[in-house]
């Protein structure tokens, strides 16, 4: 998805401090939902976390991810194949977005990266470039 799909509102919303809800499918087929802290970069939504987690267990068996984020009546989400990326480069640049938006996470030696490449972005008026 090219990075000007979004526009400067989404941009901004992406920016404010709001939870989202990752989605994944489990070994079953059953949709898997927790809550996260997402960022997003050029077309790449990114979430931090533990190696084992059931979500990143998820995403990486199935390859595929969405991600939700809303606050009131606006809302955007991405779908598209997922990753994890243990390499330290990549679990750097998702910790200083993730500390850029929220907060500093607190030191994690086990901290892994799932890296969403956004191939469908949903969302409220506004958000999308098709949208104007």
């Amino acid at each position: 998805m090219p990075h000007d799909a979004l526009t400067d509102t989404a941009r901004e919303f992406l920016s404010e401090y709001h939870l989202a809800t990752l989605s994944t499918l489990d070994r079953r087929g059953r949709i898997h939902s927790v809550p996260v802290g997402i960022t997003y970069l050029d077309g790449m939504v990114r979430i931090i976390g533990s190696r084992g987690s059931q979500k990143f267990l998820n995403a990486e068996r199935s390859g595929r991810a969405s991600v939700n984020t809303v606050d009131g009546r606006r809302w955007i989400s991405f779908e598209g194949p997922a990753r994890i990326r243990t390499d330290p480069e990549s679990i750097a640049l998702a910790v200083a977005l993730y500390a850029a938006r929220y907060r500093r996470p607190r030191p994690n030696p086990h901290r892994i990266v799932l890296e969403l490449t956004v191939e469908r972005v949903l969302g409220s008026v506004g958000m999308r470039a098709s949208d104007g």
